[in-house]
Parts: structure tokens; C-alpha cells; sequence
């Protein structure tokens, strides 16, 4: 197992590597609907990962890092964002109960 540290893009794009961290459904549908698709997503396409897309896109967008880079930094920080969404760490809800002063 290599580690690379730097922000390497080997086929990936830089845009689709960025913006997946935040918005991956929509990133995976525009890497789908540009005709270069296969200079960005690896030609192993198949009905699983078609179905991985839609359900978990995330994991899709490793599995294409991996595949392109192997373990390197944008993988490791895809795989800090997958944590922190799955974990509920940008979605904490704070509830407030509101208390009504009633003067007599």
C-alpha cells in the first residue's frame, strides 16, 4: 500500500474532486451527462455501480479515487467527508422549546 500526500489528479478532474466533497449526486450527474465521461470514470462501469450512484454516491466516488489514485490525500479527505455525513456532524438539529410567560 503506496500513500501519496500530495493533491495529485491523475484522470479525475479537480472540479469533480472538489465539489464531490459537497454536492456528489449532482457531480456524478454532470460527470455522467458530459460525453468525456470516460476520461473521468473509469470504464468498469457496470449495473452495480449504477446502483451504488443513486443509493450512496459517496462510496462510488471513492471506489473511483481508489481506482485512479490509489490511497492518496483526496481519498483520505473523501473518506473524512463520508464520515462526517454519515455521522450527522453537518445536519445537528438544535431544538428549542419556547416558553410562553402567561401574566395573570
Amino acid at each position: 500500500m503506496n500513500l501519496h500526500v500530495l493533491l495529485v489528479t491523475h484522470t479525475l478532474p479537480l472540479w469533480f474532486l472538489v465539489l464531490s466533497l459537497f454536492l456528489p449526486r449532482i457531480c456524478l450527474l454532470i460527470a455522467w451527462l458530459q460525453h468525456g465521461l470516460g476520461a473521468y470514470i473509469p470504464t468498469s462501469l457496470n449495473l452495480i455501480q449504477i446502483i451504488v450512484a443513486l443509493l450512496i454516491p459517496r462510496i462510488l466516488i471513492l471506489f473511483w479515487i481508489y481506482q485512479d489514485q490509489g490511497i492518496g490525500l483526496w481519498f483520505l479527505i473523501h473518506a473524512i467527508g463520508l464520515v462526517v455525513a454519515w455521522g450527522g456532524g453537518g445536519s445537528r438539529v438544535v431544538s428549542r422549546r419556547r416558553v410562553r410567560v402567561i401574566e395573570d
